[in-house]
């Protein structure tokens, strides 16, 4: 398969290039992004771009491929919720209309997170603007669409989160966090496992289009 990545340079989405590169399935991954990886491998071709918004002068190069997997995100932290919708739901919005128009046998992986509120109507505001990403996701003309809503994290192989506070969280909570995952397989995934289910939902499909931590697990 083809894949196209969005935030690459992320915890999560370095996690899902892992996974790709790895794989043998794969014979092809586009990154698109305002910065560069950094990773050099034969399967790998990187796309740099600044306007995130617009994609009008690079549209042939996002034709031909099977999969999207949209990893790019941010906190919803100290945000007013018009600049957090506009990040979060113009910004998917504005890649992923462009990618059903021109690859309608494409399969498209959105990182949501849990606790997503799909009646848009919540008291939470980052859990509302999700929610409403994910529902005008699943109405464009992609072959499928899955919304992963993942709880905690735990990232592996040398993965770091760009965040200085999430990274002290996860050295002080890394062996608690592995348990909680092995006792408790609804609350704890880790970034391999994302990227291989991200993988497996393309080859395979999956019954319901919303994934949570149990289900990225299962797979």
């Amino acid at each position: 398969m083809r894949v196209v990545l969005f935030g690459s340079t992320g915890m999560v989405g370095r996690g899902v290039l892992r996974e790709c590169l790895l794989d043998p399935r794969v014979t092809a991954v586009l990154t698109v992004g305002r910065k560069a990886t950094g990773r050099s491998d034969p399967k790998l071709k990187e796309l740099v771009h600044t306007d995130l918004f617009d994609y009008s002068g690079i549209e042939r190069e996002l034709e031909g491929y099977d999969a999207c997997f949209f990893c790019l995100g941010i906190s919803s932290a100290r945000m007013k919720e018009a600049d957090y919708r506009h990040i979060t739901y113009d910004l998917t919005l504005a890649a992923a209309t462009v990618l059903a128009r021109l690859n309608p046998a494409m399969s498209f992986s959105y990182v949501s997170g849990a606790g997503t509120d799909s009646s848009e109507r919540g008291r939470v505001m980052w859990a509302r603007v999700k929610g409403a990403t994910e529902n005008a996701l699943l109405k464009l003309p992609f072959k499928a669409a899955y919304m992963f809503r993942p709880a905690a994290i735990r990232p592996l192989h040398g993965i770091k989160s760009k965040t200085p506070l999430y990274n002290a969280f996860y050295v002080a909570l890394g062996p608690l966090l592995w348990l909680i995952g092995a006792l408790a397989p609804g609350l704890v995934t880790t970034t391999e496992r994302v990227g291989r289910a991200m993988l497996q939902v393309t080859v395979d499909g999956y019954p319901t289009p919303v994934l949570e931590s149990r289900d990225i697990n299962r797979l």
